[in-house]
């Protein structure tokens, strides 16, 4: 069975439902087809650093973004070593 991705907009919008429209996770869950589990993490997510909640499709954390190019610049010094 294939793993589902949603969207950001998805999940910011799951989130408001459960937050600010007073809808219960149990009545979210049923009417989005989300595990209570899965609308829980989100809720947590986002309330634990609203402004990187929800990475992805190009969009990452700073510690992220950091890690990635470290990684390029020792790729880059490998190759330069051996060349």
């Amino acid at each position: 069975m294939e793993r589902r991705k949603f969207t950001r907009e998805f999940k910011l919008e799951a989130v408001k439902l459960i937050k600010e429209r007073g809808v219960a996770y149990a009545q979210a869950s049923q009417d989005l087809g989300v595990h209570q589990t899965v609308l829980r993490n989100w809720v947590k997510e986002l309330a634990g650093d609203p402004q990187h909640s929800f990475p992805g499709h190009g969009q990452q954390k700073p510690e992220q973004a950091e890690i990635a190019r470290l990684k390029r610049e020792v790729a880059s010094s490998k190759q330069s070593a051996t060349s």
